[in-house]
């Protein structure tokens, strides 16, 4: 999300309609007992152009949704776009923009736009920013973006969906360029030595204006077609803007300090990994778990997994106090750690710094090092992850951003008011 915002000028007030949706405790909608509206390929020319160009277009966005040799992006989009809805996506940036400019751009009316905006808004398919009336918009990319934002909406058929598609987005770019940084279980850092603020949870989320807790989407699309681990479903900790798009949408409610810091208790229990995104700022939180979450299991697949994360530990094992007992082995997200001859080993390789090994060994013979190569966390998550993995998959440049800029400003000069 490039920041530039548009002062309102002229636009529609818009209205939030829930109706739609049938709330449970939380305020999350039911699991569907069916997959509803689904639009077949070839069902006609216009509607497959416009999924086509919608795909593209969220391929060009810095997460990437590339496309397969089976066509199962196209059966997502078609899933959660309506054709009219496909047409419109394509037509917003990743700088926010009022539906008066976006309408322009489309060549639809300002009032008709501004009501498709929001309903794509309240499906999780765009972003929303602003207060009702002054409205803006922007494109969303699909990991992490739109999935996320499904939390609600799931269908077996999307479920399906995704779990075929998964393994084609999480590519070596994603590896080289994480948009999510593991930062290790707070009880398992040695306090006695320098530890940055952005490395320690509780401080992340004590310095939060807002905090919105929603369930965790791989949990959940794991436990409703019955293959779930039982974990903390809601898991995951919104900030900022995105703290205020959950609440609104529905999908998430707002939580104090104290209860977000007692989240973090039980996932240190359970042996959850802690991610937020990948910035000294970030925008969100999570609490994954190795069985479901789908960022920890592409990196368990890959052969290195400790090059695939930003993490500034690795665990070292006191070999004088160690028994052996195992425990560590169980907890172990990566399979980076095996016993023998009555010693704990560690992979480096495979060993990403969570830290939850640490804190349930009965020896404490488990502890965390530093890395003498620390990766670098940028400043902010808009500017720095995102934009890094853009220019990594060459789908952004420096002069991208410039143009894009430019041409916003330009629609925004050139757009009626009605």
């Amino acid at each position: 999300m490039l920041s530039c915002r548009e002062q309102p000028r002229g636009d529609y007030k818009v209205t939030i309609n829930r109706s739609k949706s049938k709330p449970v405790p939380g305020g999350v909608p039911l699991f569907p007992e069916t997959d509803g509206d689904f639009i077949p390929v070839g069902s006609s020319k216009t509607s497959d152009l416009a999924y086509q160009r919608l795909a593209k277009h969220l391929d060009d966005l810095p997460g990437g949704f590339p496309p397969t040799e089976s066509g199962v992006e196209q059966r997502i989009v078609r899933r959660l776009f309506t054709p009219e809805e496909a047409e419109l996506a394509v037509h917003l940036e990743l700088i926010e923009e009022s539906p008066r400019v976006v309408a322009y751009r489309a060549g639809l009316p300002v009032e008709k736009t501004a009501e498709m905006l929001e309903e794509m808004a309240l499906k999780g398919l765009i972003v929303r920013l602003g207060n009702e009336g002054n409205y803006t918009y922007l494109a969303m990319q699909f990991i992490i973006g739109i999935w996320e934002f499904q939390v609600g909406r799931l269908t077996p058929g999307l479920i399906k969906d995704f779990n075929e598609y998964a393994p084609y987005i999480t590519q070596d770019d994603w590896y080289k360029h994480p948009q999510l940084r593991t930062i290790p279980v707070e009880k398992s850092i040695d306090l006695t030595r320098p530890v940055m603020g952005y490395e320690t949870a509780s401080k992340i989320i004590k310095k939060q204006k807002k905090i919105v807790v929603a369930p965790c989407i791989c949990r959940r699309e794991h436990r409703l077609i019955g293959e779930g681990c039982g974990k903390l479903e809601e898991a995951c900790l919104l900030f900022g803007e995105f703290a205020d798009y959950y609440e609104k949408n529905g999908i998430g409610r707002e939580i104090d300090a104290e209860e977000a810091v007692a989240l973090l208790e039980v996932g240190q229990e359970q042996g959850l990994v802690c991610q937020p995104t990948n910035a000294k700022n970030p925008v969100s939180m999570c609490l994954c778990c190795g069985c479901c979450c789908q960022v920890l299991k592409a990196l368990k697949r890959h052969n290195v997994p400790s090059e695939g994360v930003a993490s500034p530990f690795f665990v070292k094992v006191d070999e004088g106090s160690c028994v052996g007992c195992k425990i560590c082995v169980k907890r172990c997200p990566m399979d980076a750690v095996k016993v023998e001859e009555k010693m704990a080993c560690i992979d480096k390789n495979r060993c990403i710094g969570c830290g939850v090994c640490v804190t349930t060994c009965p020896k404490d013979s488990i502890s965390l090092e530093r890395k003498s190569n620390t990766p670098s966390v940028p400043w902010s998550f808009k500017y720095g992850a995102l934009l890094d993995l853009g220019k990594a998959r060459g789908k952004i440049s420096n002069l991208d951003v410039v143009k894009v800029a430019v041409k916003s400003k330009v629609d925004r000069l050139l757009a009626p008011d009605k």
